[in-house]
């Protein structure tokens, strides 16, 4: 008799194995080995409890359930409280083993209209691949109160395959979510890397991410004075700039980011995480995740995403996010690249230009002004209207040449070559100002760098000479193994607040040059009190890039 037995268990186990292997659907599988179950053994009635954080329902499938446990949508099914399931989450069942009553069924005939169809009784078995557990196989037959050794030993034989294919399937699906996210992360670096104006990059790639991932939230986060300001913000509908600043000490998620310099997940979020976020203007979200954005290993903003979903972050990879902030790093940091290389073609324009005016133009002006008093001389007053002619030509031709000397100056400071301090203070006493200088640390500066800052300090002593009704200025460079900072005074009439939330093209200008290099431009200033100017620019990036 056993030998019949055991033909039959190898029969059924076999068939149960091929159809298994054949399927990737979870719910498909799950239901078609419960109808092959019951096909080749005696039970007349089974179930399955999966029981993980990547079930969304505790009962995945059910065959031939009587109408008292089929009522209501299976809703006898649906709750926690019974014995097989109490003794799963207690890490008490590790083998298939007898259940003696079924407290779901005493519920349901008690509760619901129905017939029990004769079942009081069932086996239970944990569904396990290797030391990974999924859930339960509960099997019952009618009128049975009792499973022999061998119907258990045959559900524990089924319960390891099925455990084997939810594992095979969940493999299957992670790596589908993966590629999926992978090509849409392809997508998104394609969008953002077609951006070619620096200033609209961190508008259009928050967009660019939230659109493609369906996130309700996205929000990006740039360390500066000490603070973290939030530079762009995407609500699932639209893109705005924002400049409101979040406190390093109290900025929840996003400063624990930043401090830590790793990324943090929350899967449901406490008030003490997103009140530092709404007080901001923020929408309030149910879990989150931020992601520091690195030079290096130096973080230098956040990248924050949420949703109104609990743990609906939980299936994401860190590596997957890890790449989503290094390749919008890599996005940010090419833009600038280009920019700077523009830069420094527009630069190599101007010194070939300075360049040619001076062979050239500057040659014939001075020859002119030469052959005008050398004419003059030889007339020598006697024709009186021709005299004061050459005069003027020869006046003309000396204002001329004091013109081109400041214009070729503008365009390629022949000063540079010996330090940006000398530099700027012999071009503020070419505009007749009182130049003071001070210098901290003897770092050299890359030359993109050191021409960016000539700029600002051009334009910066340009506003002193035309604006401040002052003569005297006063220059500070400060150079770290970090940052390089270049700070410009002066104790004239200043600026009130309204002047400067209108910003002139001067302004513009410098702040757009000191943001192309990485840094930040800061304008302070009172009407009747001193003006001053500030320029910071990181290191990291330049010289990686010298």
């Amino acid at each position: 008799m056993s030998r019949e037995i055991r033909a039959d268990e190898l029969t059924a186990l076999k068939e149960i194995a091929e159809m298994l292997n054949s399927m990737n659907d979870m719910k498909v599988m799950l239901n078609a080995v419960l109808v092959k179950l019951l096909e080749v053994t005696s039970f007349t009635t089974g179930w399955i409890f999966l029981l993980d954080e990547h079930s969304d329902s505790i009962c995945a499938a059910a065959q031939n359930l009587p109408s008292t446990l089929a009522a209501n949508d299976n809703a006898a099914m649906c709750g926690e409280g019974c014995w097989c399931v109490e003794s799963y989450r207690q890490n008490k069942l590790n083998r298939a083993v007898n259940i003696i009553e079924c407290s779901r069924i005493v519920y349901a005939a008690e509760y619901n209209a129905g017939d029990k169809g004769g079942l009081t009784h069932h086996a239970t078995v944990p569904l396990k691949a290797g030391t990974e557990s999924f859930g339960l196989l509960n099997a019952a037959q009618a009128g049975k109160e009792f499973f022999s050794n061998e119907e258990l030993a045959l559900l524990q034989a089924v319960a390891y395959q099925i455990g084997t294919a939810i594992k095979r399937i969940r493999l299957y699906q992670a790596q589908e979510r993966s590629a999926l996210l992978y090509a849409k992360l392809g997508d998104v670096i394609t969008r953002i890397h077609a951006v070619q104006d620096i200033s609209q990059l961190p508008l259009k790639a928050i967009e660019h991410i939230g659109e493609a991932f369906d996130w309700s939230q996205v929000a990006l986060f740039v360390y500066e004075q000490d603070k973290l300001s939030l530079r762009a913000y995407y609500d699932g509908r639209e893109t705005r700039e924002g400049w409101q600043q979040l406190d390093c000490e109290n900025g929840g998620l996003v400063a624990d980011a930043f401090h830590h310099n790793r990324l943090v997940v929350v899967a449901d979020s406490k008030e003490e995480a997103v009140v530092p976020l709404t007080a901001k203007g923020l929408k309030a979200f149910s879990s989150a995740v931020a992601i520091p954005l690195r030079r290096g290993s130096c973080p230098f903003g956040v990248l924050f995403i949420s949703s109104r979903e609990s743990g609906h972050f939980n299936h994401y990879h860190e590596e997957f996010m890890y790449a989503l902030g290094e390749h919008l790093t890599l996005s940010i940091d090419n833009l600038r690249v280009n920019e700077q290389r523009r830069e420094l073609a527009r630069m190599e324009e101007r010194i070939r230009m300075a360049r040619d005016l001076h062979d050239s133009v500057m040659q014939k002006i001075f020859s002119l002004s030469f052959i005008a008093k050398g004419a003059e001389n030889i007339l020598g007053g006697k024709e009186p209207i021709v005299e004061r002619s050459l005069q003027e030509i020869a006046s003309l031709s000396q204002e001329t040449l004091g013109e081109m000397r400041t214009l070729i100056w503008q365009l390629h400071p022949a000063g540079l070559e010996n330090g940006l301090l000398p530099a700027l203070k012999q071009y503020g006493e070419r505009m007749e100002l009182i130049v003071h200088t001070e210098a901290e640390g003897l770092k050299e500066l890359p030359r993109a760098l050191e021409e960016g800052l000539w700029r600002i300090g051009q334009e910066g002593l340009n506003n002193i000479r035309k604006h401040a009704g002052a003569n005297e200025a006063y220059i500070r460079l400060v150079k770290s193994e970090r940052a390089v900072l270049l700070e410009i005074e002066d104790h004239g009439r200043g600026f009130s607040p309204e002047q400067l939330h209108g910003q002139t093209m001067g302004m513009l200008s410098m702040r757009e040059r000191a943001e192309a290099l990485g840094g930040e431009f800061i304008i302070h200033s009172e009407r009747g009190q001193l003006t001053v100017i500030r320029a910071s620019i990181p290191l990291a990036a330049e010289e990686g890039e010298r």
